[in-house]
């Protein structure tokens, strides 16, 4: 089903008290808070020319709930989506058509989301007004990507799982709050169904279906220091200056339910693409007209040095 929210599978019947306390609490939770702080503003263009599909966008949310998550895995970033660009424009004349008919210009460049509402895919112009950030699968095979965007369209209409959500949550204050030796290791989070996702547990199934990696764990048989063993040579390779190595490690994935969007930015595996970059031969800094420094009022001179006295 296409609306303007995305497109989506069709609305089933929501019955029950805990539907109604579900539903309650999602509106509750998607409010946006009073103020947002735009550090920088995008170039919806140069995002376009810059995005690659298979790209993952992260974002700092404006909602109760991007406060909570940032708050949680102490980042900036709630939310992350994966960039599919036209795929939905070459799935078949009726996709095609819907989607037109949705999106309207900017059907060449969506991307596949979790939301509360359930999987959908999303204009990339959505999010141009918030703090975003661009990550990169790094030497992604393009038959691997192919498998990747067939999945993620396969993926609309995915129901959200807010039990996943709770669960990662708890599971995250609780780490906070007890040393590490008390913490109990989990499996997964969730309800347990592969078509009831989040936002990162969505992009985790996809990578994890042709073996990416986002931020597993790694262990290395001779301890840190031995990570790295020479590659064997092929006859052709004594054109190179430098010996490849090859990781020797024992990786171990993470279940998908427990990525946060946090794990994205932190990933060795994936390449941070800046877009916003000022032009080259534009940009000179000892041009800057800084606004003067304001000193801080009495009263807050005062409260300081009380402050300090106290310590």
């Amino acid at each position: 089903m296409v609306t303007n929210r995305g497109v989506h599978e069709k609305p089933g019947r929501r019955r029950g008290i805990r539907a109604w306390l579900t539903d309650r609490m999602a509106r509750y939770m998607l409010e946006p808070l009073g103020h947002y702080d735009l550090r920088a503003p995008n170039d919806l263009d140069q995002l376009k020319a810059t995005i690659r599909k298979g790209d993952v966008l992260l974002v700092e949310g404006d909602q109760r709930v991007s406060a909570v998550i940032r708050y949680l895995t102490r980042s900036s970033w709630s939310h992350a989506v994966l960039y599919i660009g036209d795929e939905l424009l070459r799935r078949g004349d009726d996709l095609k058509h819907r989607t037109r008919e949705t999106f309207g210009d900017a059907s060449g460049h969506l991307i596949v989301e979790a939301l509360f509402d359930g999987v959908v895919a999303s204009p990339l112009s959505k999010y141009i007004d918030f703090n975003v950030r661009l990550c990169r699968p790094h030497r992604l095979r393009s038959d691997h990507l192919k498998v990747i965007l067939d999945e993620a369209v396969a993926a609309i209409g995915w129901r959200y799982d807010l039990r996943n959500l709770l669960d990662l949550a708890i599971h995250l204050l609780h780490v906070s709050l007890m040393p590490g030796r008390h913490r109990q290791k989990v499996l997964r989070f969730g309800s347990g169904a592969s078509s009831q996702v989040i936002c990162t547990s969505l992009l985790g199934q996809l990578f994890h279906k042709v073996g990416f990696p986002v931020l597993p764990s790694v262990t290395y048989p001779e301890g840190v220091g031995s990570a790295e063993a020479p590659a064997r040579r092929r006859p052709w390779s004594w054109m190179a200056r430098r010996r490849r190595t090859l990781h020797r490690g024992l990786y171990r994935r993470r279940h998908p339910t427990q990525l946060t969007p946090r794990d994205f930015d932190l990933s060795p595996y994936f390449q941070i693409v800046k877009f916003n970059l000022v032009q080259e031969r534009k940009f000179d800094y000892s041009r800057i007209e800084w606004a003067p420094e304001v000193e801080p009022e009495a009263e807050d001179v005062d409260f300081e040095k009380e402050v300090v006295n106290e310590k």
